[in-house]
């Protein structure tokens, strides 16, 4: 997830299932085919990225496309910048979640043209560095970046030598962190700490257990409706203070979160094309499926197949009903 210049986050089926959420990092595509409803649409071949709230959009779609549409669906755990490779090799169709990359925009939508926009998600994104509940109020002025080196002690751990810890999540997340930590003068190191389940894991301990805290974190995200975690406000950002990614030191921008498609995808009369370009849902319907999966312990497929369920409306907007 992310973020300045590439953006913030399968999760393979099995791998979903009781881990709340675990992702996965590898680099590779692997299929798993979701339910069929025949052979009308073909071949329709989603990527994942490792993160929950991607995998509730893409098993959302998935399950409409293959129910509704007759699709052969398959989803893809890739890493971001993997998916749009791709899409523009002809291997997937689409991204349904994309965080940005504005280096990716112009090599395969602006100068290649194997890419093309699809529309937003409806959701929006928000990332930046969080403490815990119990550090804010005991520590009210620490939500300013201004103090951030007062409280440096409290954050230190084996791994950031001397300094305070500032933990970030999965490694194929890009974030502009380390930059931050040097152009604000902060004395803190960035600690890879792995999947977006290892970051949860993490808040839920330092709550639980009234320990020290300070990580990158991103929104939408179910884990908000568990622990109510609390945004540092980093220098305002305005347009253009990231553009030099040595040199950001500013906040992180809103995200409009929207969707990617192949042009050779979209060259073609499947109709998944138009499903994928009108899907639109919000935060908490997100949060929800991501709820039921994370928190709940269903399937994806079961987590889309209950949402679908109970927002027939939604549904039939995407299909033109």
């Amino acid at each position: 997830m992310a973020r300045g210049l590439s953006r913030i986050r399968l999760v393979a089926v099995a791998a979903v299932v009781g881990l709340g959420l675990t992702a996965c990092g590898g680099g590779g595509i692997e299929d798993a085919k979701a339910p069929s409803g025949g052979s009308d649409c073909g071949d329709f071949r989603i990527a994942v990225n490792p993160w929950t709230g991607y995998v509730s959009n893409a098993h959302v779609i998935g399950q409409v496309a293959a129910t509704e549409l007759g699709c052969n669906v398959t989803y893809s755990d890739v890493k971001e910048e993997v998916g749009w490779q791709g899409m523009a090799d002809g291997t997937l169709d689409t991204i349904v979640e994309n965080w940005g990359h504005d280096d990716l925009v112009k090599k395969y939508i602006t100068d290649a043209g194997t890419v093309q926009d699809a529309g937003l998600t409806g959701n929006d994104g928000i990332i930046g560095w969080y403490v815990p509940p119990w550090m804010a109020e005991k520590y009210p002025d620490i939500t300013d970046w201004n103090n951030l080196n007062k409280y440096a002690d409290l954050f230190k751990t084996s791994e950031s030598g001397g300094k305070g810890q500032l933990l970030d999540g999965d490694p194929s997340y890009v974030t502009n962190d380390e930059a931050l930590v040097k152009n604000l003068d902060l004395n803190y190191k960035v600690v890879v700490g792995g999947s977006e389940a290892a970051l949860i894991e993490s808040f839920r301990s330092a709550e639980k257990n009234k320990t020290p805290l300070l990580a990158y974190f991103y929104d939408p995200q179910w884990f908000f409706s568990e622990v109510k975690l609390v945004k540092i406000n980093l220098p305002e950002w305005t347009e253009g203070c990231d553009a030099d990614p040595a040199k950001v030191a500013c906040d992180y921008p809103p995200y409009a979160l929207n969707k990617l498609i192949s042009t050779k995808f979209a060259d073609s009369d499947s109709p998944a094309v138009d499903l994928v370009k009108n899907f639109t849902w919000t935060n908490d319907d997100q949060n929800l499926v991501s709820t039921y999966i994370a928190r709940d312990g269903m399937t994806p497929d079961d987590a889309a197949k209950k949402w679908i369920a109970d927002n027939p409306d939604k549904v039939d907007a995407w299909l033109g009903k």
